[in-house]
């Protein structure tokens, strides 16, 4: 089988692009080899997404192994349901996840499926951890998505461009050459090739741009589920497009309706209005929340100032008078005085009583009476 694969429009011809490499005598699929690539550098970018947003690491961690290997089997039912001419009578077929034979969507819904669920049991917020997740995912298909180059799939229909590819018609699946590939053939070196649009391409950039536009996004986002929504309207508007090209579409079972095409167009129809509402709503919300703060600041400082008009004058700065004011020693009143034997003359008038002839009268009387025993007895 010829292995090569040329770009005319760039004068680049690679004469030998293989599809696998063995290691130890195993054989690896290079599109294998690149969607693992990808699951992991995806992976390694969630988690330090999640690090960033001071989120558990290792619940991330956990939710993606999990997620990955339900989305591999996910995306390989999906593609053997809708080709099940080509599988049926062989079920060893089935298993041979290997020569490729796998769909994006099938693996995108098993896999966030089975996040959902470890979501509800960790007690995770789905939406939240959906945004992060869909980061990952696009870097995944960023890579990913080169496998299809190598397995010579996913290309468009004839076309006459700069960076259309020819690929040996040897090299592809019959199924997917169309009339008017056949119609355009091209022998080079007596190798018939088609030419083709390098649709895998034109998705591996359109992911990329959708990376950096949630990259730039994920830092201004108005709500939990905004990103990942982002996402699914801007993936399955590019998709749509992408799917018109291609030739190797999944069908729906007794129509010409390609089920790729469907689901991005319903992505887009449904997920892009979501986005807006979902967005508007909540400037709304921030928007109310912002004014009943600042009313709240209002009253409160209406309050403060209510408070400081009602501190009496001469009570606002205390102490300002103290160079003026002398402090002077309270004065002891005169019954107190008297207890403690401090009036003038009181000593003397003791020993007055003690020499008259009244010294036999108790001392308490002596005190209620209040005079000296030389006082006139009309006083006594």
């Amino acid at each position: 089988m010829e292995m090569s694969i040329r770009f005319p429009g760039l004068n680049l011809v690679l004469s030998y692009v293989p599809r696998s490499f063995q290691i130890f005598g195993m054989e690896f699929t290079i599109y294998g080899v690149l969607i693992a690539i990808g699951a992991l550098l995806g992976i390694g970018l969630v988690t330090l997404e999640a690090k960033r947003n001071g989120e558990d690491q290792n619940k991330y961690l956990d939710m993606m192994i999990i997620s990955l290997l339900a989305s591999v089997v996910g995306s390989r039912l999906f593609y053997v349901v809708f080709s099940w001419e080509l599988y049926r009578g062989n079920f060893s077929g089935i298993l041979d996840f290997r020569n490729g034979g796998y769909t994006f969507y099938g693996g995108l819904l098993a896999g966030f499926l089975a996040a959902a669920v470890f979501c509800r049991i960790a007690k995770m917020n789905f939406w939240k951890m959906a945004d992060t997740v869909s980061l990952g995912i696009l870097l995944g298909q960023i890579i990913g998505r080169w496998g299809n180059f190598f397995n010579r799939e996913s290309f468009g229909e004839y076309a006459d461009l700069p960076w259309a590819i020819q690929i040996p018609i040897s090299a592809v699946r019959s199924g997917e050459v169309s009339g008017n590939m056949r119609d355009n053939l091209l022998t080079i070196n007596g190798i018939s090739y088609i030419q083709v649009q390098p649709v895998f391409l034109y998705e591996s950039l359109w992911c990329l741009i959708l990376l950096l536009i949630l990259l730039a996004l994920r830092r201004k986002k108005k709500y939990d589920g905004e990103l990942f929504m982002i996402y699914l309207a801007g993936y399955g508007l590019g998709r749509f497009f992408f799917e018109w090209l291609r030739t190797d579409k999944l069908y729906i079972p007794g129509t010409r309706i390609g089920v790729s095409l469907v689901i991005s167009a319903a992505l887009f129809i449904i997920y892009t209005p979501t986005v807006i509402v979902h967005g508007v709503m909540a400037q709304k919300r921030a928007a109310i929340r912002i004014r009943r703060r600042k009313a709240l600041i209002e009253n409160q400082q209406e309050k403060e100032n209510e408070a400081q008009d009602s501190i009496p004058e001469a009570e606002v700065q205390p102490g300002n008078n103290s160079s003026e004011s002398v402090s002077e020693k309270p004065e002891v009143p005169v019954e107190k005085k008297k207890e403690t034997g401090t009036v003038q003359g009181e000593s003397d008038e003791l020993l007055n009583w003690e020499e008259s002839e009244y010294a036999h009268i108790p001392e308490q009387w002596r005190r209620h009476v209040g005079n000296s025993p030389t006082k006139s007895d009309k006083e006594l």
